[in-house]
């Protein structure tokens, strides 16, 4: 007998799939991958990372770094697999993607509680259910989920960077460091592409004047009366960034900041850094460089970036349609349905972004199904912490312009006393973490007991 279901074995539903069966759950997990795949995933393994392998900043006071240590005192079972599948990126919480993948699918698999399922989802259940499918959620579950929310969908287009391999980089030209040396290693966790300002324009040039992969077949998939063809700013790709002018880059993700070129002495005029994609080594990921190029342009265009002159491409980048539900007007705080409190929604769908924020999304949702499961009131919350304002933002945004949002400080309600600018980040972590651990002491063992 399945007391849960879960729809996703993504970041988001993984992790509520482990928080629900550690309280006595009884759960069904079904991930449709690999027998149908989505056209970004590469494998059929849960949690599998498709955009970036960083979760973003380990410091404490910054918002992802406050994040985590949320998910740290709620006991995050993803988190520890990330942790154990880490590599060097200076102040970040970057993984091995394959090797992160694979401790959570072993979690998962072999807990005595968890059954997986390997099916497509195609109508909504009636019996407690999370719906955890993320951005790529197949068409058969989409029209499911419009049909049961009253056509609510919103769209909007993501994009994932190149990986490369190691040992196409030209060493000679490119440089280990991090920014301000945030790694405290001699050699930097990054590699670094530095250009000359007639080399940043002349990429510039390149990249604005290359030819894009027709999105028409995503926008023949969205649905009349959808918003259909927007980017999230967020994750925007290189070439869309260029358009907006031509320094945009170099005060974006080519921001040069906190780097000097071994070469010159000096900090260049605009830098691609490269970061550790796997634990061997021999993958690199270009950071921030999203984009909807043709794979021969992307070949052409990016090695113009000095150092990659040779690059050989694991992996190009690429556009996919990503689908989040109108959670203002669908959900509460507690990530319940509004007309229904047995359904809940996490991750990606819900319109929080980030990695970070979708594994969170898990961990309360699957925490808060056992609740009701148990006759215990779900949890809202504090505002004040990370994951309670994320889900306070996600349904309370205004409607007509909501986008994902992920975790930063200006979500959160301002502090009651004034402080420095550069004390804030530390006095809002202090205060969540001060706030989630009283709401963890008010939590009545009594009532989890019952699952």
């Amino acid at each position: 007998m399945t007391d849960l279901t879960i729809i996703g074995g993504g970041l988001a539903g993984s992790e509520a799939a482990w928080q629900a069966a550690q309280r006595g759950l009884k759960v069904c997990l079904y991930e449709m991958r690999p027998t149908l795949q989505t056209g970004a995933h590469q494998t059929g393994n849960l949690a599998e990372l498709v955009c970036s392998n960083s979760l973003g900043s380990n410091l404490p006071d910054r918002a992802s770094g406050l994040l985590k240590n949320e998910a740290r005192l709620l006991g995050s079972m993803l988190l520890e697999c990330a942790e154990k599948a880490a590599l060097p990126a200076g102040g970040a919480l970057a993984v091995d993607r394959e090797l992160f993948a694979r401790l959570v699918t072993e979690r998962v698999e072999n807990h005595p509680h968890i059954a997986i399922v390997r099916e497509e989802v195609r109508e909504m259940p009636n019996s407690p259910t999370i719906v955890a499918s993320g951005p790529l959620t197949s068409p058969a579950l989409a029209n499911a989920l419009a049909k049961f929310g009253g056509d609510e969908h919103l769209f909007f287009f993501d994009a994932i960077a190149p990986v490369i391999h190691a040992e196409s980089i030209n060493m000679e030209i490119a440089f280990r460091a991090s920014r301000y040396d945030a790694g405290g290693r001699d050699d930097g966790d990054y590699v670094n592409c530095p250009f000359t300002k007639e080399e940043y324009y002349a990429f510039v040039e390149a990249l604005l004047h290359a030819e894009r992969i027709e999105l028409r077949a995503f926008e023949e998939a969205v649905k009349s009366g959808v918003k259909a063809g927007h980017f999230f700013e967020g994750c925007l790709p290189v070439e869309i960034i260029a358009e907006r002018g031509v320094d945009s880059l170099a005060f974006g993700p080519m921001r040069p900041v906190g780097l000097r070129d071994p070469r010159t002495g000096k900090r260049p005029y605009a830098v691609v850094q490269l970061r550790q994609d796997n634990l061997a080594g021999s993958l690199y990921n270009l950071v921030g460089f999203q984009t909807n190029l043709k794979f021969p342009e992307q070949k052409r265009v990016f090695r113009m970036i000095p150092g990659l002159e040779n690059a050989e491409f694991l992996r190009y980048g690429q556009m996919h349609r990503n689908t989040f539900i109108a959670s203002p007007k669908l959900l509460r705080p507690t990530l319940q349905h509004v007309a229904r409190e047995d359904l809940f929604f996490a991750g990606q769908i819900t319109g929080v972004e980030g990695y970070m924020g979708n594994i969170a999304t898990g961990l309360l949702a699957g925490l808060n199904a056992a609740r009701l499961l148990s006759g215990a009131p779900p949890l809202t919350l504090p505002r004040t912490t990370m994951l309670g304002a994320l889900c306070h933002y996600v349904t309370h945004a205004d409607l007509k312009d909501f986008q994902p949002m992920k975790a930063n400080f200006g979500i959160l309600p301002p502090l009651e006393v004034r402080v420095h600018k550069r004390e804030r980040g530390k006095a809002y972590a202090e205060r969540a973490l001060a706030d989630l651990s009283l709401t963890l002491s008010e939590w009545t063992p009594r009532s989890e007991s019952k699952t």
